[in-house]
């Protein structure tokens, strides 16, 4: 099975942030609606295990697998574009290949050699690659970072010797690059494509086809140019040009004829991948017929990139819907209550620490006490019932031990301190080296009959959603929250998922975080939900 499949590596060049994750996804979503099995591998090529413990103002989003792993956004699109659920073994950093490598090294695996880049970090990450390759047609290996960088060397040279190991029509290189437009000269310069591409063939790679980037159509003359100056085929040169939707990027490369290089390099036969119901969902982000305006309350509003995939999530809901979803950023840390006034839904995400806090509560009782439709994730499902404690209940000090460590009634308090119904602590948890716990990947909820949420999950009686938290909601409480109105409507054993306002249009936290299944042509059902009934509500 391993000679079978054959490998696309995807590197980019000039810069970082040109789309080598939404390169690789639109690929792998051609190839697989013209019937392939595709995967697809992310490299990042940075120290840390995994960007569990990366800021994401610096890092942006930690997307979370199935499975419990930590790992880099561009996860999230290879999911949301192949429809698909992917792993641990989708991804892996320098971290981990060097942590591998010396832990083999104590334990005496390699019998007192010494240990080199070249063969043991390269036969590592060779092994990995080809794990992640094993049993399907196609793997897509994206390497983060740019070519030239100094940490990602050892990763090309193992993407050099798999060219020779596995053979011409077994490996096809694909290099995104930057053709920047300079305003003063009017016009599209092709040197940086030209440097980077020339960088990666120093080293012993020549890719077969060049991506793009750039904020304007190339010209037949300026593709040539770059075809006859980086020696590939005239046909094999691909302009990604900015698009309105990422989601766009899939016709767009049919449009530019990328199928026939990748064919012809791989000996296939003519790749005729069915885009029809793909093609009709991104007409509806393009052009619907409704809108609706959420407001989206959070901290880390100055970069988007912290909150991809709910973002995505709710356009999905809208394509669905065909209804546009204009998303209001409201700054919880300088909360502005009259913004609130005309939206058809308030959203509050989820997140960690206190900063901003008190304003998100504001949003929360806002929406609680003037009917808006509400959806709390994680944090904001927390968030919703401290409100509720304070407010409604009115318990004096109720807060979270996340903000208060003393607090005397913590409605929300840490996971390693949970105790269930019969006395015994919680062990469904995943350690994490800053020292507490934290629960990780997907878990059943059970959903209570004739919620809302059953509702919105079909009448399904169990779920499975993906979690990525270190606090609980404390069930010491549920009992005087559901004598006056609000119900718990899902649970794991005896750890509360979901909640819900009986007497509100729609209010409801979840605990887990859907927006980590969400996929363009599968929305996630609760923010679909969420979505359908601002919709409805819309005023």
């Amino acid at each position: 099975m391993l000679n079978n499949t054959k490998y696309i590596f995807v590197t980019g060049g000039v810069l970082s942030s040109l789309g080598k994750g939404i390169s690789s996804s639109s690929i792998g979503t051609l190839l697989k609606n013209a019937g392939y099995s595709v995967s697809i591998l992310k490299i990042d090529p940075y120290i840390n295990v995994d960007p569990g413990t990366m800021s994401p103002l610096e890092h942006g989003e930690v997307f979370v697998t199935a499975d419990g792993a930590e790992t880099d956004l561009d996860i999230g699109h290879y999911e949301r574009f192949l429809n698909t659920s992917f792993s641990k073994n989708n991804n892996f950093t320098t971290g981990q290949i060097y942590l591998s490598v010396i832990e083999r090294e104590r334990k005496g695996d390699y019998l007192g050699k010494t240990i080199q880049i070249v063969p043991h970090i390269t036969d590592e990450i060779k092994a990995r690659i080809k794990r992640a390759g094993n049993g399907f047609e196609f793997l897509i290996v994206e390497l983060g970072g740019t070519v030239g960088d100094i940490e990602g060397m050892p990763y090309l040279e193992a993407m050099r010797q798999l060219k020779h190991e596995m053979g011409t029509h077994n490996v096809l290189s694909i290099h995104v690059t930057l053709v920047p437009y300079v305003k003063a000269a009017d016009e599209l310069k092709t040197k940086p494509t030209q440097h980077s591409v020339q960088e990666l063939r120093r080293i012993g790679i020549s890719p077969q086809i060049i991506i793009t980037r750039s904020e304007l159509p190339l010209s037949k003359d300026t593709k040539l140019k770059i075809a006859l100056a980086c020696d590939v085929d005239s046909d094999s040169v691909i302009n990604a040009e900015d698009a309105n939707t990422i989601y766009k990027c899939p016709i767009n490369f049919i449009s530019e004829g990328i199928l026939s290089p990748i064919a012809r390099v791989l000996s296939l036969s003519s790749l005729l991948p069915n885009m029809t119901e793909w093609d009709m969902l991104v007409k509806k982000i393009l052009s619907p017929t409704k809108n609706i305006s959420i407001g989206f309350v959070g901290k880390y509003l100055s970069l988007k990139e912290s909150y991809k995939s709910l973002l995505e999530a709710l356009t999905h809901a809208g394509a669905n819907l065909d209804t546009k979803v204009d998303v209001v950023f409201i700054d919880s840390e300088n909360i502005d209550l009259e913004k609130l006034y005309n939206l058809d839904g308030i959203l509050v995400p989820g997140g960690f620490g206190e900063r901003g806090i008190d304003g998100k509560i504001q949003a929360i009782q806002y929406a609680r006490e003037h009917n808006i439709v509400f959806l709390g994730i994680c944090l904001g499902m927390q968030l919703a019932l401290i409100e509720f404690a304070r407010n409604v209940l009115q318990i004096p000090n109720a807060n979270s031990t996340e903000f208060d460590k003393t607090c005397k009634n913590p409605i929300i308090y840490m996971i390693e301190d949970f105790i269930d119904s019969q006395g015994k602590k919680q062990v469904r948890t995943h350690n994490s080296p800053l020292g507490g716990t934290m629960r990780l990947g997907e878990y059943e909820c059970y959903l209570k009959n004739d919620s809302k949420l059953a509702k919105a999950y079909h009448n399904q009686k169990i779920i499975r959603e993906r979690h990525r938290h270190r606090y609980e909601a404390n069930p010491k409480y549920r009992d005087l929250f559901e004598s006056n109105g609000l119900m718990i409507s899902g649970e794991c054993n005896d750890l509360i998922e979901a909640i819900e306002l009986e007497n509100h249009p729609f209010f409801v936290g979840v605990q887990f975080h859907p927006e980590f299944t969400s996929r363009l042509q599968s929305p996630n059902a609760i923010i679909l939900e969420f979505v359908k009934q601002a919709l409805a509500h819309k005023k």
